[in-house]
């Protein structure tokens, strides 16, 4: 029998959901025989969480030193500082303390004491510092463990990937931060991942237009003719099925979107406000192109619902198990690359199982945490 998978999951924003989410996420009385919890937290929050959610008492134990995780138990590996309790306010000493879970869940990861690593939301306005000046997760993450390489945000469930070209950009920004060489590069990346980490033997991919009505032969706007299509074309020749571009609007309302394995958005927004509206029951943000797996739900510290009984596990539980579920993905990929001549399987890889999705609150409306 195979070792359990270990997911680290940091504790986010104290003053948010995400202590809520977490423990109703691992609360199920058999979660230890599917994987290993391993909580980067306060204990007398987790306590108090216990307490106030009404949850079934959780076999929790402390894990002081890395050392000392325990598979077959939920863990929490404390955190040194301890920020005042303020439900639903923006605070910079939550997000210190959001920052001090985020480095020990990275030095575990580079340890190997985690196997996948799972945030829960954070204030972007909280956990700005000097040790800190990250837009989001998403750079952060890259800093630390991309090796050079930066990670490529990727909201998906289990019938729709969108990938973002721009991220954190205004939006003032956007047009002059596209280039040919970068729409190759992230729609290879893009395709790298949903062959590695989704099982996908020939990905196909959908590139949305910059400009309305895709530039309207350049009525609207020169990037479509300048740029997006001699990338595709290029990736095309490279073997790609990369295709487009397609404008934004008619692509979703059209759910020409069922067509793709994946979709490449120019910017944040494009991709976020269709994949939310269409992901409403829940999603999941991956950071794609790191050593390491990391998801996080899709949606943000709820500041209007915390600690207030209201919040709904679903997103953190989809992050949870999508993450292990590429965890093993990623490993059988790479054993089979090591081997050619062990027979990869093609067939979408059997996903454990987990509980039934419960009606999504609307926390999954508020900003996400990416």
């Amino acid at each position: 029998m195979s070792e359990p998978v270990r997911v680290g999951i940091t504790h986010g924003d104290i003053n948010g959901i995400s202590y809520e989410v977490i423990l109703k996420a691992i609360a199920e009385e058999e979660i230890t025989e599917l994987f290993t919890p391993v909580v980067f937290g306060i204990p007398e929050l987790v306590k108090k969480a216990i307490k106030e959610f009404n949850l079934p008492d959780l076999n929790f134990t402390i894990a002081d030193d890395l050392s000392g995780i325990k598979d077959g138990m939920i863990n929490i590996v404390p955190l040194k500082f301890h920020p005042e309790f303020h439900p639903g306010e923006i605070r910079k000493d939550a997000g210190k303390s959001a920052v001090e879970a985020l480095e020990k869940a990275v030095k575990a990861l580079l340890n190997q004491d985690i196997d996948v690593l799972v945030t829960a939301p954070i204030s972007k306005e909280a956990v700005q510092s000097e040790n800190f000046s990250f837009p989001g997760h998403t750079e952060f993450l890259s800093s630390r463990l991309g090796e050079g390489e930066e990670a490529l945000m990727i909201l998906c469930n289990d019938s729709l990937r969108v990938a973002l070209l721009t991220v954190h950009l205004p939006i003032t920004k956007v047009s002059e931060s596209i280039s040919k060489e970068r729409i190759i590069s992230t729609a290879e990346k893009f395709a790298d991942t949903l062959k590695k980490d989704f099982g996908i033997v020939r990905p196909t991919i959908a590139v949305l237009s910059l400009n309305p009505h895709a530039g309207d032969g350049g009525l609207l706007g020169t990037e479509e003719e300048e740029v997006i299509k001699p990338a595709i074309n290029e990736l095309l020749e490279k073997g790609r099925l990369v295709f487009g571009p397609f404008p934004a609007d008619g692509f979703f309302g059209h759910a020409n979107y069922r067509n793709f394995d994946g979709v490449l958005a120019m910017y944040h927004d494009q991709g976020l406000a269709p994949f939310k509206t269409l992901a409403s029951s829940g999603g999941v943000n991956f950071s794609a192109g790191l050593p390491y797996v990391r998801t996080s739900p899709d949606h943000g510290t709820a500041y209007d619902k915390a600690w207030k009984g209201e919040a709904e596990a679903v997103s953190m539980r989809d992050a949870i198990y999508m993450a292990i579920d590429i965890y093993r993905r990623r490993k059988t990929f790479e054993e089979s690359a090591s081997n050619p001549l062990k027979k990869q399987v093609h067939e979408k890889p059997e996903r454990i199982d987990k509980p039934d999705r419960p009606h999504l609150g609307n926390e999954i409306n508020q900003d996400p945490d990416d």
